[in-house]
């Protein structure tokens, strides 16, 4: 029989690891990871776009997601 599986986050856990939270305490910001698929066009498009920025994947959809209205909004 296989020993259980250590630290993984359950269903409807927030995914920060201990080290992450100690930084909520302190009042510093936190980062998730997230991880979607997209067929190789998207990718491409998506890649496409971003250098024509100048930017990364990352920051494009960084800054996307900071233009959005407030939860409620």
């Amino acid at each position: 029989m296989n020993p259980p599986i250590k630290n993984v986050p359950s269903v409807g856990s927030t995914g920060i690891s201990k080290s992450k939270s100690d930084g909520l305490a302190a009042g510093k910001a936190t980062t998730v990871r997230v991880n979607f698929d997209l067929d190789r066009d998207q990718h491409i498009k998506l890649k496409l776009f971003a250098t024509r920025q100048g930017k990364t994947i990352k920051e494009v959809l960084s800054d996307y997601v900071a233009q959005l209205p407030a939860q409620g909004a």
